[in-house]
């Protein structure tokens, strides 16, 4: 390859990277109209609530970890790692805020509405509370069906295969 033309790729490479970097972002900004259908969303589907405990539990272990390291300790330790936990504790908010973003990026402003008024609804609710049980139930259900037609699948072609072996067998006499 000649200087010229490495040169030119090298130019070419550079003003394409520039232009790369004058894209706008594609970070979507929502309006508040759509967040606030989102964070009620969120918030009929109970979305983020397995994430309630994640700071106490967390300051928990802290707790125990340093006991174990220096239990001589021990109240400074609660104390401290419990006013630290409070601290943090509004930071639970950005995650709200995360996650509406995302339900906003997923799902249009009627989408969210249509989703937070069935989940508010007694059916919704229902669906949340007992989701879980009916899911595991399904599954222990397919579990059972799948065993079930591999039991059959594997001892219908066995059985086809005896014949035929038997037949076979019968030939050659």
């Amino acid at each position: 390859m000649t200087l010229a033309k490495r040169a030119r790729l090298v130019a070419i490479g550079a003003v394409m990277g520039l232009a790369a970097l004058s894209l706008p972002s594609y970070a979507q900004e929502f309006s508040e109209e759509h967040l606030k259908a989102a964070r009620a969303t969120v918030a009929a589907l109970g979305a983020t609530d397995e994430f309630d405990n994640v700071l106490p539990m967390a300051a928990q272990q802290l707790k125990a970890e340093l006991i174990q390291q220096s239990p001589n300790l021990v109240n400074e330790i609660n104390s401290t790692v419990d006013a630290k936990a409070l601290e943090l504790a509004s930071r639970r908010a950005d995650l709200e805020k995360e996650v509406a973003s995302i339900y906003a990026q997923a799902f249009s402003i009627e989408e969210l509405n249509a989703i937070n008024t069935f989940y508010s609804s007694e059916a919704g609710k229902a669906l949340i509370s007992k989701g879980p049980l009916v899911s595991r139930e399904m599954l222990a259900a397919a579990e059972i069906w799948r065993n079930g037609v591999m039991r059959d699948l594997s001892s219908q072609v066995v059985e086809v295969i005896n014949t035929s072996l038997k037949d076979q067998a019968e030939q050659k006499k």
